[in-house]
């Protein structure tokens, strides 16, 4: 027999207790650090990636849940931004919405004396194009042209507008206005890039 061992059995009771008790104290310490925890360590890392987890699982549900609500605005916005488009003609198209106008003012039995198309004025995304008009005419043509005008499919603002060389010819009250015209366009990217490498004047 190991001569330790036969000294510790030749101990007092009391002391033999004590060693029992202090071998029991370290291999439980030694059970704690090395096996509890590590694995309790691991297992708050766990529930940590897990809280993480489902809180992504609730922020996606929840963006899921918003999605046909979403797509409906999308869809909605889409629709607004292609009846814009409608209203407002490309470059390409200004020529034949200038020509349209002028239809509209023969048509309604006035002659045009000037039809003087000014230079455009960029802004943001659109540019102006104004157009000074002076046409000789009736009262009734001056007012049947300017609802034509308003009901083209275009938007087209008349702006400015003055009588003058008012006269009775023939029981009609004929009348001479000046008016500003002006319809919008909307600019390419291109257009966009290089109005805003311009600097501004000081």
């Amino acid at each position: 027999m190991d001569p330790n061992v036969e000294k510790i059995l030749k101990l007092p009771t009391k002391q033999k207790i004590l060693i029992l008790v202090f071998v029991s104290i370290i291999e439980a310490a030694a059970l704690v650090w090395f096996l509890y925890l590590p694995k309790h360590n691991e297992l708050n890392g766990l529930k940590a990636e897990l809280d993480k987890l489902q809180g992504e699982i609730t922020e996606k549900t929840r963006i899921a849940n918003n999605l046909p609500k979403l797509q409906k605005e999308y869809d909605q916005l889409n629709q607004e931004l292609a009846l814009a488009l409608t209203e407002l003609p490309n470059s390409k198209e200004i020529p034949s919405l200038l020509t349209s106008i002028t239809t509209l003012g023969k048509n309604a039995g006035l002659d045009f004396l000037t039809f003087r198309p000014k230079g455009e004025a960029p802004k943001d995304f659109y540019a102006d194009v104004p157009v000074d008009i002076i046409v000789s005419g009736s009262y009734f043509s001056v007012a049947n042209f300017f609802a034509a005008v308003a009901n083209l499919p275009r938007i087209v603002n008349i702006t400015n507008v003055a009588f003058s060389d008012i006269r009775n010819v023939n029981n009609r009250m004929m009348t001479k206005v000046i008016c500003l015209a002006t319809t919008f366009r909307f600019l390419d990217k291109k257009e966009i890039k290089d109005d805003k490498k311009v600097e501004p004047k000081k």
